[in-house]
């Protein structure tokens, strides 16, 4: 979702002022604040929380958000003291847009973007002039029709395929009819899409299995699109979100996505 004036207006000054409440960086006893997406963002965070970071003293505080904007925002403000929900092409991207001084920790699990349809078995049976949803923030467009591009449906122009969007199609066979639709709409979207283009944790909350489920999914090997842990500037040599990101990437966590997700969420 492209970041809109008067929330480029609002992320400015935040950045320009400071935050409201500075939360971790005020006291380092405080419990992190971590903005999350409900699935798989927050099931794993609340693993950790309740198993492993009472061992590095760590206390943990899991706030759920159902979009891919206010994480960030939130962040900025000092609402909270890190995310998890994004990749490293979305933070640019918002970073790129906003200015606004967040830094990468470091990667945790990829979430595979799928092709989903209820009408339709494979890419082959879409019909000529079929309606096919993707996702319209930049990051996320641009990785649905790669996959879409990788899978013979569709060419984008040579050289656009880190941005892409559906004006970049140079090639559309079947004369397909592209819609742009926030990530969160994808999965609702497919009663009414000849097939949707839906991220990972969207299509676990819509009770989709993408190791089942998806018609074709993104290959998980060289994949850039880890999901991983943000914080702000300042905080990012802090002792405690460097703990947090250990425990992320701890074999435990890695055994507890293999079990909980079979295949639909994979550790990196």
């Amino acid at each position: 979702m492209r970041i809109r004036a008067a929330l480029l207006a609002v992320l400015l000054t935040a950045v320009g002022c400071g935050s409201g409440d500075t939360g971790a960086a005020s006291d380092p006893n405080a419990a992190l604040k971590v903005g999350v997406s409900p699935v798989p963002h927050a099931q794993v965070l609340r693993y950790v929380a309740d198993n492993l970071a009472a061992a590095k003293g760590l206390k943990i505080e899991v706030v759920e958000f159902t979009d891919y904007v206010q994480p960030n925002t939130a962040l900025v403000d000092g609402s909270l003291d890190a995310n998890y929900f994004q990749t490293v092409p979305y933070l640019d991207t918002f970073k790129a847009e906003s200015g606004a001084p967040l830094e990468w920790i470091g990667p945790v699990h990829i979430e595979p973007l799928g092709v989903y349809s209820k009408k339709h078995k494979s890419l082959a049976d879409l019909p000529s002039g079929g309606k096919v949803a993707v996702a319209n923030d930049a990051t996320n467009e641009a990785r649905g029709l790669k996959l879409l591009q990788d899978k013979g449906v569709i060419k984008v122009k040579p050289g656009s395929e880190a941005t892409a969007t559906v004006r970049d199609i140079v090639e559309n066979p079947k004369n397909l009819e592209f819609v742009e639709l926030e990530a969160a709409q994808l999965p609702r979207s497919l009663d009414d899409t000849d097939a949707s283009v839906v991220n990972g944790n969207y299509a676990i909350d819509a009770q989709l299995n993408p190791a089942e489920d998806a018609l074709v999914l993104e290959k998980a090997e060289g994949n850039p699109n880890a999901n991983g842990l943000v914080t702000r500037a300042e905080l990012k040599d802090d002792k405690r979100i460097k703990d947090l990101l250990d425990l992320l990437q701890s074999q435990q966590v890695k055994d507890y996505i293999k079990q909980e997700f079979s295949g639909s969420v994979l550790a990196v």
